[in-house]
């Protein structure tokens, strides 16, 4: 997550109630502590997320590349990467 972990706490603190339904962390220290809780990484594409799960042993065989945009543990990022969470 180096390089980018301003970006992700700043989109984490924004939509973290629409993405989990509820506040996971209060300010950046918090959201540092939910990131890292949650193993964050950042990722460029579809490709890179299913290398990582692949590595991780989720299956995504079967997944659309928009399905794998689209899965809940996979964020947007203003910069264009995503951030995957293991939730």
């Amino acid at each position: 997550m180096e390089g980018y972990e301003k970006e992700c706490v700043e989109v984490l603190l924004k939509e973290q109630e629409r993405i989990f339904g509820e506040r996971v962390a209060e300010n950046y220290d918090e959201a540092i502590e939910f990131l890292e809780d949650c193993f964050a990484v950042v990722l460029s594409n579809a490709k890179e997320i299913r290398e990582y799960w692949d590595e991780c042993g989720i299956d995504a065989e079967g997944m659309s590349d928009d399905d794998i945009l689209e899965a809940d543990e996979v964020i947007a990022l203003p910069s264009g990467k995503y951030m995957v969470l293991e939730v």
